[in-house]
């Protein structure tokens, strides 16, 4: 069972105004499943992305990137297209023409040009894409079209994961208030290097377009790029931010103005409960662990020594046994590629129980204290480096004998 997550309150998902969502069960790759989502746009939406930064980033990536970046002035992002069963990576040219087939054959419903159309996959990796059954299963998605569908939506994304993803807020943004709704997947294959496997978030707000690039990345950074489940970068990742300006409210256009901070602060808020959800439902994880690192020179130092913690196999094993081996913590800061780091200076912090002082054992630390907060579902490791004021957070989750399991039997 995921650590501390439910499935999303239906009530609680709040629709925006300007997007309409329809899911399918297309038999991409299982029967009885929805797998095929199609997101509407109404005209004027403003959309940003980041992506993943692996090299053999998948052909619906490539495409995505293109669509974004070669899109008439005029012209406007009108869809997006999400497929689970197959990741469409490690196809090739076939593969980029399978995605650029899937926007046709939607932009074609829509009365769109398939340029205006985003397509993503996750899945399989090095497997054709069933484009006939996409197709096939599009029109059951146009049907479906819903203001109020976000948790189908949520459903529709998911390969491994055990619940679905998804969180709704309203902001206040100087005399308006307006909504900001969110989902997301993921539960293996998570160490994002810009964002999360895949993640939409779509607000009302009006917003210029290059304060919603700002935002897609301010917040990427604060929420998916803080967490890790196993190390691997997905060769899907996305995370995309829609802006549909359907509040009636005066455009915001000011990166210093208190309108964009509290609108973008909304954004990352979703953001990071999405991220964090993603972590609770981590492939055979029983703990949710936050690293914190402060005291460095640097949030960049911090950040390093934070993930040089939460990557590691021994580190994550130790705390699925609860075991209180906590020099597997301090040997794994000791490998983060941080200049110069004197070991002499660090104190070690797990919850509030002081493990050790100026990088040694302290004299006051009892192993029944570590074990008492090992055995707890939620725990916080705190590194203080003692060398600046700079500090960063990173979540991650334990290792167990069910990750094992799952990625072996992944594919069967």
């Amino acid at each position: 069972m995921p650590v501390n997550l439910s499935p999303p309150d239906p009530g609680s998902l709040l629709p925006v105004p300007g997007v309409v969502l329809g899911a399918a069960e297309a038999g991409i790759r299982k029967p009885d499943r929805r797998d095929l989502l199609v997101m509407r746009l109404e005209e004027g939406a403003r959309v940003a992305a980041v992506f993943t930064k692996n090299r053999f980033c998948a052909a619906p990536v490539v495409v995505a990137r293109q669509h974004l970046t070669m899109l008439d002035p005029d012209a406007a992002i009108r869809a997006l297209v999400v497929n689970t069963g197959y990741a469409n990576a490690g196809t090739g040219k076939a593969g980029v023409a399978a995605a650029r087939q899937t926007c046709a054959e939607l932009a074609r419903l829509l009365g769109c040009a398939a340029g205006q159309i985003l397509p993503f996959s996750t899945g399989v990796i090095m497997e054709p894409l069933p484009v006939d059954r996409i197709a096939a299963g599009l029109p059951r998605c146009v049907a479906d079209l819903r203001g109020d569908n976000w948790l189908a939506a949520a459903h529709a994304i998911m390969t491994t994961d055990t619940v679905p993803k998804a969180v709704s807020r309203r902001v206040t943004v100087g005399e308006s208030e307006v909504v900001v709704t969110g989902v997301a997947k993921g539960a293996g294959m998570i160490h994002p290097n810009m964002a999360t496997m895949l993640g939409f978030v779509a607000t009302d707000a009006r917003v210029a377009l290059p304060l919603v690039r700002k935002a897609v990345t301010h917040a990427a950074d604060r929420s998916f790029n803080c967490v890790t489940v196993d190390g691997d970068t997905s060769t899907n990742d996305a995370f995309v931010l829609i802006a549909t300006g359907a509040q009636k409210m005066p455009e915001i256009d000011g990166e210093r103005s208190p309108e964009y901070v509290a609108w973008r602060d909304g954004v990352t808020a979703v953001a990071r409960e999405l991220a964090h959800a993603i972590v609770r439902d981590g492939e055979g994880a029983t703990k949710f662990i936050t690293v914190r690192v402060e005291g460095g020179r640097g949030a960049d130092e911090c950040r390093k020594v934070a993930f040089a913690v939460a990557h590691s196999p021994l580190v994550k094993t130790a705390f699925f046994a609860s075991d209180p081996n906590l020099g597997r913590i301090l040997a794994a800061v000791g490998h983060a590629d941080v200049a110069d780091l004197n070991v002499d200076l660090i104190d070690l912090y797990l919850d509030d129980v002081l493990v050790a002082a100026k990088g040694a054992l302290h004299p006051g630390y009892r192993e029944a204290d570590g074990q008492r907060v090992m055995k707890a579902s939620e725990i916080t490791v705190r590194l203080v480096l003692n060398r600046g004021t700079a500090s960063d957070t990173v979540w991650t989750c334990d290792l167990s004998h069910d990750y094992v399991s799952i990625n072996a039997d992944y594919r069967s």
